[in-house]
């Protein structure tokens, strides 16, 4: 008979994955912190299970520049600001865009790196060529290796180019990518799809297969303002809230787009933001009242949302959405949604930053809506380092691609 080993050391080996999933999940909703979710999920694969990553409460990510070594966050379930160290060649670069856990990361050259902040783990993008850049309403060339704008009424003249700078590339190149998974995700292809400043079309890239973006006409009347991944499929949609559905951008066959002119944004809705969750598309905005007579205005948070897998899809007016909180990034576009953690709010909105504020102003603040009566309240938290607004918001993915 084959010797085994103590029955201690079987039962220390065995006894994390061995607990109950009902006891597990009891658990996971009495954690204090997203710190102490992200130790919890990190013991194995059923406590992983117990708190899923939409559980975990996201940060709020501050403004930084090129020559920062250190990337600033705030949480707002533990009311704290901390920081993350910037890898040394993750520096020297914009930030184009936060999404599924990782930032998008961009050089003089347009060339993108995808960064998990919480990891320190990095993917490689391909670089923005000719197309993309001919995508753009600029006048954009290469002279020397590097990208220079051109007048509009001065294109063939080397002479009047001007180089581009590394604060100007978002407004040249890729203002935002947003991610369908994050890139790490086991067994799902992680496709990145780009938002071009003043442009119908949108460029996206298979991550670790493509060694270039592709281009995709949207057939939109208006430039594209957001881009959301819902249901295995990206939708652009432009800035006056008209929809283009964007397929077969994962697989090999031929890429398509096609408008959804049936679902028009709802009317009167200022300030519209979009997310997905639990496959459904979400639309965020603000209904505003003006009173001329006292040079005034009011205004209250609205939210839509609609099942694009319906027959024929409409919006219906959101006002409990049960234990969800929101997201609502205002620089960065990507918002999301999210099981409501202990300290935050449910059934509300957390705008990174106030709808109608004082962007000078000398603080970071939330506004925190409430989706039943659509009432905000302003809470301000950290002086700004630098003047301008919080890049967005982040949530945290504490997992490693494999042979990283």
């Amino acid at each position: 008979m084959a010797a085994q080993g103590p029955p201690a050391a079987r039962s220390m080996r065995n006894w994390s994955s061995g607990l109950p999933s009902e006891l597990l999940e009891a658990i996971g909703k009495r954690l204090a912190s997203g710190t102490d979710a992200a130790s919890f999920r990190s013991v194995c694969s059923p406590w992983r299970d117990a708190v899923p990553f939409a559980a975990l409460a996201p940060l709020l990510l501050l403004p930084f520049g090129p020559d920062t070594e250190r990337v600033m966050l705030y949480s707002v379930d533990e009311g704290k600001t901390f920081s993350l160290p910037l890898p040394p060649d993750a520096r020297g670069k914009v930030p184009c865009g936060a999404s599924c856990g990782w930032l998008a990361l961009m050089d003089g050259s347009a060339a993108v790196t995808l960064l998990n902040p919480f990891t320190g783990a990095r993917v490689e993008l391909p670089p923005a060529d000719d197309d993309v850049a001919a995508a753009s309403s600029m006048f954009v060339s290469k002279k020397d290796g590097r990208w220079v704008l051109h007048p509009e009424d001065g294109y063939g003249d080397a002479a009047a180019a001007s180089a581009i700078e590394l604060d100007e590339m978002r407004q040249v190149f890729f203002y935002e990518i947003v991610l369908s998974a994050p890139p790490d995700a086991d067994g799902r292809g992680c496709v990145a799809m780009a938002v071009l400043p003043s442009s119908t079309e949108v460029a996206f890239c298979r991550v670790g297969v493509d060694s270039a973006w592709t281009l995709l006409e949207t057939y939109l009347e208006c430039s594209v303002d957001f881009v959301v991944h819902c249901q295995g499929r990206f939708l652009a949609i432009d800035c006056t809230g008209e929809i283009s559905s964007c397929s077969n951008i994962a697989a090999h066959g031929r890429p398509t787009a096609t408008p959804m002119p049936s679902l028009s944004p709802p009317e009167d809705l200022c300030h519209r933001s979009y997310l997905e969750s639990n496959g459904e598309l979400y639309v965020v905005g603000a209904k505003v009242n003006v009173f001329r007579w006292a040079q005034r205005f009011s205004y209250s948070s609205i939210v839509y949302r609609c099942n694009l897998l319906d027959p024929s899809p409409a919006w219906s007016r959101v006002k409990d959405a049960g234990d969800l909180t929101l997201f609502v990034s205002n620089h960065f576009r990507h918002s999301f949604a999210g099981t409501s953690a202990s300290a935050l709010k449910r059934n509300s909105i957390y705008f990174s930053e106030p709808l109608y504020g004082d962007q000078k102003h000398f603080a970071h603040c939330l506004e925190i809506a409430d989706i039943a009566t659509g009432t905000s309240e302003v809470k301000l938290f950290q002086e700004k380092v630098q003047a301008f607004e919080a890049l967005g918001w982040i949530r945290p993915n504490f997992w490693r691609r494999r042979g990283m």
